[in-house]
């Protein structure tokens, strides 16, 4: 699935925004308070309501009047347009409301289009706990046939319709759709919870606060070793000195990570280890998953690394992108920004409270000024991303 819009509605500083003909890697910059982090959250908001359900998922932000744009009353929204697997362009709309104080699914779509001009199949329409789903999915896309529909009630209108159905084999696009929620990952990365020792267990994925590295490294040793080759191999190229890595087991039943420099005869525990290093491990070991997430979301991984890195580490997530992940990163840093294209930077301006997306492609001054040998970073410093606030 690659997402090729998103537009956001109501939703914090984001009153009326989108993000539109997105690329594989895409790269937010922005002014501190400007939403990058809020964008983010929308990812993460769209999993939590899926996973657990929508009222859950607006608690946790601090309730729907925290949650909705300042100012307005609802319905926060959400659209993601995405190419499903057989190529067709896909529409999801999420809708959310607050009745006698909780929130509800007030509409929720997923329509797919028949050809370039027919009109789509709503696969799911429900609002408030009631709707229908389509019966015949088979057909679509056949010759002068009809959307058959059924009628569906759910127990909690704040479950989303593609949690409910999506359990049932009958719901096959519907399931895919829930399939790849469920599996975006939102990095919130905390290089203290990647130090300690870690107690020995299975773990297959780096967790979103990548606690669980030891584990994910000792996997990777014992049954994909030839990708747990390729990170040190990366590592090694990356970070001088770094020649292997182990996930050493304790006497009372731990793992904790090890690092050979070649310069000294015995390895260094991860708490000797500088930040850079655990935390460019961290993510290569995300990057190189066997099977990498459908989407990939990372704040500002600039942080703690060494500013030469990051030039390889923009190359490191482009070819994640490539191999069929969706990468978004937001970032402060000039030096990463030189790695990019244009056509991947997208900048956020907040005026009078709220926050707009721009393109840096659709920029005539930027277009003209990259195409004359200028990078993207040192624009950026300039401040000729206008409202970006890089200075």
């Amino acid at each position: 699935m690659q997402i090729e819009s998103l537009e956001i509605q109501n939703y914090r500083l984001f009153r009326s925004a989108e993000l539109k003909d997105l690329p594989r890697l895409s790269v937010v910059v922005g002014a501190n308070g400007s939403g990058k982090s809020t964008l983010f959250d929308v990812f993460s908001f769209l999993k939590d309501a899926l996973v657990q359900n929508v009222a859950s998922a607006v608690a946790r932000r601090g309730g729907f009047r925290e949650l909705v744009s300042r100012g307005e009353t609802g319905p926060i929204g959400i659209t993601v347009k995405f190419r499903e697997s057989g190529g067709r362009l896909a529409t999801y709309q999420l809708e959310i409301a607050e009745e006698a104080g909780r929130p509800v699914v007030d509409r929720e779509i997923l329509k797919f289009r028949r050809g370039r001009y027919g009109q789509p199949w709503h696969f799911v329409d429900f609002s408030r706990g009631k709707g229908t789903a389509i019966t015949n999915e088979a057909a679509y896309g056949q010759e002068g046939v009809e959307a058959e529909r059924k009628e569906h009630v759910l127990d909690d209108p704040s479950v989303l319709a593609i949690k409910g159905l999506g359990q049932f084999k009958e719901f096959r696009v519907v399931a895919e759709f829930r399939g790849l929620i469920e599996n975006w990952h939102v990095s919130d990365f905390h290089i203290a919870d990647a130090r300690p020792s870690a107690e020995a267990g299975y773990a297959e994925h780096l967790s979103t606060r990548g606690d669980n590295i030891a584990q994910v490294a000792q996997y990777l040793y014992e049954n994909e070793r030839e990708r747990f080759d390729r990170v040190l191999q990366v590592m090694s190229e990356r970070v001088p000195g770094v020649s292997r890595v182990e996930a050493k087991p304790t006497e009372d039943g731990r793992l904790v990570l090890r690092f050979q420099d070649g310069s000294f005869q015995d390895p260094f525990i991860a708490r000797y280890v500088s930040d850079g290093t655990i935390k460019m491990f961290a993510y290569l070991v995300l990057l190189y998953d066997p099977k990498p997430h459908p989407l990939l979301a990372v704040e500002e991984p600039e942080n703690q690394l060494y500013p030469e890195l990051l030039h390889e580490l923009v190359e490191e997530f482009r070819d994640y992108a490539r191999r069929g992940g969706q990468v978004f990163i937001s970032t402060h840093s000039p030096d990463f920004l030189n790695g990019t294209k244009l056509e991947e930077i997208y900048w956020l301006v907040k005026k009078g409270g709220f926050t707009s997306v721009q393109r840096a492609s659709e920029n005539e001054l930027l277009k003209n000024l990259v195409a004359e040998g200028d990078q993207p970073g040192a624009l950026w410093k300039q401040g000729l991303f206008e409202g970006a606030g890089a200075r």
